[in-house]
């Protein structure tokens, strides 16, 4: 999971993918990137956050009037900074660049045929196979050149490209991936999610639909399709569970509205006996935690508060970067918990050690009985797709019961909403992935399943 953006035809294009990747700055925490085109190229990137990374003095070197963007989340490949993104390189005087939202699942097929062809990998990343693939490819025609080189990729991708002025966006033929199209003066926006649109005043337009390709010039856009584009869609439910901001629409829905839903299906489906409130775990479980509540007219409570200035912990490399965020990113209020039975709703469970941190936490701060509902089905299966779960024995669900992981964050009850409840709330059940809850994959996956991804090639973004 990464956050991309495209800028065409405007005289600040680096100042808006600035703004945009601002907005979407939960989506990757590692590192940064901006690239600009006048004529030439222009490119800063680097690990950090945004503010990190970009300051007046750099903004004002990026020259042009087109951009692409980047906010990198590494799922297992290395985060040093030759894989930041965008990934820059020239063929034949012609300057290409790509940001990339996903992960290739023929990355070993493709990677060897390159080679073969003399193709010299700089990064671990399956991004760049997408520049390779541009570079030997036919170029005449932007629709047929685009279609010939995302036609072989297999597994998830949003992305975008500078080739010169030319800004090109793309979905995979299933959708996993957001991106999102808005218009920006004379010219358009692309992005992740619309609440980048939304702080850069781009007024939305709509979604790219999944399999297309759409090639902007200036104020001219035009699009293309993939083959295999309308048979069905496999978009992200965990961009509606956790991942997107709650402000921003895609898949057709608010994502607020979807996480206030989950909530009360959940009560629906798990309500508690006498309890004195509902709380959530900020920041992810709050709206699901008001929807919650509002179906069994239960007290709403603030139970911990959130250091704001402490990123995400799920999305932290290492096991101890997530341990050590944990400790001080949420502190809990003593005066409202003691003695009280609290039904406390996350919208996940991954390996189930952040959980009970927060548990124990919970109950130092004098709660007399902890009942955890959860707004989405265990997660059993890795992805493949672009979330970092990639190993079961990561998976604190995988092999137990819903008792076991319930000893195991330290809770009175659990509970999870279950796979027919959560799709039921969605406008379109059967568009989407839900294979981590279902070992049900919707496209190709690397390999023997049992072994996952293969060592010491490029890896996703």
């Amino acid at each position: 999971m990464c956050g991309i953006i495209g800028i065409s035809d405007h005289p600040d294009a680096s100042r808006i993918a600035y703004l945009g990747l601002y907005a979407l700055q939960h989506r990757g925490e590692e590192a940064a990137g901006i690239a600009t085109y006048d004529g030439g190229v222009h490119i800063i990137k680097d690990r950090g956050l945004v503010f990190d990374v970009f300051d007046e003095p750099a903004l004002s070197s990026l020259k042009g009037n087109v951009a692409i963007a980047h906010t990198r989340y590494s799922t297992t490949g290395s985060s040093n900074v030759k894989n930041c993104q965008p990934f820059l390189v020239t063929h034949r005087g012609r300057p290409i660049a790509v940001a990339h939202n996903g992960n290739l699942t023929n990355t070993e097929e493709l990677y060897r045929k390159l080679e073969d062809e003399g193709s010299i990998f700089q990064t671990s990343m399956d991004s760049e196979i997408l520049v390779h693939l541009l570079a030997k490819t036919p170029n005449g025609d932007y629709k047929k050149w685009f279609s010939d080189v995302l036609s072989q990729l297999k597994g998830s991708f949003s992305v975008v490209f500078m080739v010169g002025d030319v800004l090109v966006g793309a979905r995979d033929p299933l959708g996993f991936r957001p991106l999102v199209l808005g218009k920006l003066g004379n010219g358009y926006m692309l992005a992740s999610e619309t609440c980048a649109l939304d702080l850069t005043k781009a007024e939305f337009v709509r979604e790219i639909e999944p399999g297309e390709i759409v090639i902007i010039r200036g104020s001219k856009i035009e699009s293309t399709f993939l083959p295999g584009h309308g048979k069905k869609k496999a978009q992200c439910i965990f961009e509606n569970i956790y991942f997107a901001r709650p402000d921003s629409h895609i898949f057709e829905d608010n994502v607020y509205l979807v996480r206030k839903r989950l909530g009360a299906q959940l009560a629906k489906e798990s309500p508690v006996k006498g309890a004195d409130f509902v709380m959530p775990i900020p920041d992810s479980g709050v709206y699901a935690a008001l929807g919650y509540a509002e179906e069994l007219k239960l007290p709403y409570e603030v139970g911990m508060i959130r250091n704001h200035y402490i990123g995400r912990t799920f999305i932290q490399p290492s096991q101890f970067m997530r341990d050590f965020r944990v400790r001080i990113k949420l502190n809990p209020i003593h005066d409202v918990l003691n003695g009280k039975k609290v039904v406390v709703v996350e919208d996940s469970i991954v390996r189930g050690t952040t959980s009970r941190s927060r548990v124990r936490e919970i109950r130092k701060a004098g709660a007399k009985e902890i009942h955890m509902r959860i707004t989405c089905p265990p997660i059993v299966s890795p992805c493949f797709y672009g979330i970092d779960f990639p190993s079961e024995e990561e998976l604190v669900a995988y092999g137990k019961t819903v008792k076991e992981i319930a000893d195991f964050i330290e809770v009175d009850t659990l509970e999870y909403l279950s796979l027919d409840g959560m799709l039921a709330v969605m406008k379109d059940p059967t568009g989407f992935c839900h294979a981590c809850f279902t070992g049900k994959y919707p496209a190709d996956i690397p390999g023997n399943k049992s072994k996952y991804l293969l060592e010491g090639k490029p890896k996703s973004t």
